[in-house]
């Protein structure tokens, strides 16, 4: 049987301001990424999320971004490595207390937004982020975009890494993500999604944007949490994957046993 993570970006919400359905979406994902208050996220947001992962047996996982609450994290900021590296850190670092406050651990870690992006391009930067995920703890899975830099970074550091692929997100010919920025970055189709899904899974391919298929491998797939479609979509994926007979499975099964 074929095993898959299925994992969402979650913990977003901050202060007064609501973002996403969380509560339900954990329900039905087998990893969260939890923001660490750079580019959303709070303190009791944070705590929150951890202990609801842990009571419903979901993966933890780190979501560290550029300090930038204003945009999401989703503008990019020219950071060097050393500054890259420490950011990294103190927000692995705060999601690491959190979990051991909530008697759990941390599995992983995913970048976000631009940081993600910018280390799915640049090595320099992926380096960083791979070291400093290393530095705090090494049995650490690094999630990356599937065949980019970070994926590569992390390997060249000694980290398992998980390569990820977008249910919601279209691909450039090059494999990296559409930008947000064109109209059609972004599917709202859920059965276009889940069909495309689960051709990365059995065949190890998708359609980029140009109608070309490039090949892609998936151990980790994201629904991003703050979208409207978000407890819609990984409902469905989760029942279509069940019927294909995909297991869902978090990395950190088996690890402390």
């Amino acid at each position: 049987m074929k095993t898959i993570d299925l994992n969402s970006d979650l913990g977003e919400s901050f202060g007064a301001y609501t973002i996403g359905n969380d509560e339900e979406v954990l329900k039905y994902i087998s990893s969260a990424n939890i923001a660490c208050g750079f580019h959303a996220g709070d303190h009791n947001v944070m705590l929150e999320t951890v202990k609801t992962a842990a009571s419903l047996g979901v993966g933890i996982g780190a979501h560290p971004g550029f300090p930038d609450l204003a945009g999401f994290g989703r503008r990019e900021m020219k950071l060097p490595p050393d500054e890259i590296h420490n950011l990294v850190v103190y927000q692995v670092g705060a999601i690491q207390a959190a979990a051991r406050a909530c008697g759990t651990c941390v599995q992983h870690v995913k970048p976000h937004g631009a940081l993600y992006n910018i280390a799915s391009k640049d090595s320099t930067m992926a380096e960083a982020i791979a070291k400093a995920v290393h530095a705090v703890d090494p049995d650490l899975v690094l999630f990356g975009l599937a065949g980019g830099e970070l994926v590569r970074a992390g390997k060249r550091v000694g980290l398992r890494v998980a390569q990820e692929v977008f249910a919601d997100r279209t691909y450039q010919p090059d494999g990296t993500l559409t930008p947000r920025s064109q109209a059609n970055a972004m599917i709202h189709d859920v059965a276009i999604a889940v069909d495309r899904v689960i051709r990365m899974i059995r065949e190890g391919k998708v359609t980029a944007v140009d109608g070309e298929d490039i090949s892609i491998q998936a151990d980790t797939i994201c629904v991003h949490g703050d979208e409207p479609e978000a407890l819609r979509f990984v409902q469905q994926l989760r029942e279509r994957l069940q019927a294909e007979q995909i297991e869902i499975r978090n990395f950190g099964v088996g690890r402390h046993e």
